[in-house]
C-alpha cells in the first residue's frame, strides 16, 4: 500500500485548505485510513478516522473527511477539508491506512495503522 499526500502549503489565518491521501494496492474490501497530525513540539494526534464498516469519527469537529473510490485505477482518496485554519493549526499532516480491517476505526491506534504517508507540512501564518 502507497500512500501519497498533497495539498499542503502557507495559508493566511483564516483561510481553508484541502489536503487529500491518494492511497493505492489496498487489497480488501474493508480498510481503515485516517489523517494525523503533528504539530511542533507535540506528540502526533488522530484528527479523524474512516473505516468501511462505519464511516467516519472525527476527533477534530472542526474538519470534514470525505473518502472517494477509483474502481477503474484501484485508488482511495481520504481528503481533509480545514477552514477557519489558525496558526496552531500549523502542523506535519500523515496518512495512514490499514488493510483488512472489519471493525471501528475508534478501536486503532496509531500503532494500529501498518501503512503512513511521508507526510506533508501545513503553515497557517497570523
Amino acid at each position: 500500500v502507497q500512500l501519497v499526500e498533497s495539498g499542503g502549503g502557507l495559508v493566511q489565518t483564516g483561510g481553508s485548505l484541502r489536503l487529500s491521501c491518494t492511497a493505492s494496492g489496498i487489497l480488501e474490501d474493508e480498510y481503515a485510513m485516517a489523517w494525523f497530525r503533528q504539530a511542533p513540539g507535540k506528540e502526533r494526534e488522530a484528527v479523524f478516522c474512516f473505516d468501511t464498516r462505519y464511516g467516519f469519527t472525527y476527533y477534530d469537529y472542526s474538519v470534514k473527511g470525505r473518502r472517494t473510490v477509483d474502481s477503474a485505477d484501484a485508488k482511495i482518496a481520504l481528503d481533509l477539508e480545514m477552514h477557519s485554519l489558525q496558526p496552531e493549526d500549523t502542523a506535519t499532516y500523515y496518512c495512514a491506512a490499514v488493510d483488512d480491517w472489519g471493525f471501528s476505526c475508534r478501536e486503532l491506534t496509531e500503532s494500529g495503522y501498518d501503512f503512513w504517508g511521508q507526510g506533508i507540512q501545513v503553515t497557517v501564518s497570523s
